[in-house]
């Protein structure tokens, strides 16, 4: 029984660390439009995971005089 038990557990654990490898990310850069929507600058590519991604794409465009800042992730 013991020996069953342990052969679970070990189961169990391998399964679980699988799983905690995975990471949420994506690839998000600034990008700056006119008014018309025409693209201004882009920012660099940057890779970003689980709680900064949050974050990054929570953040609202931003307007000033006309000009656009945005993220933009893939």
């Amino acid at each position: 029984m013991k020996r069953k038990l342990m052969y679970a557990a070990g189961f169990i654990f391998i399964a679980l660390s699988f799983t905690s490898c995975l990471k949420n990310c994506k690839v998000c850069q600034q990008n700056t439009y006119n008014s018309g929507g025409t693209l201004l600058t882009t920012g660099s590519d940057t890779e970003y995971c689980d709680a900064s991604l949050i974050r990054i794409e929570a953040t609202p465009d931003v307007t000033v005089s006309g000009i656009t800042s945005k993220w933009v992730c893939r």
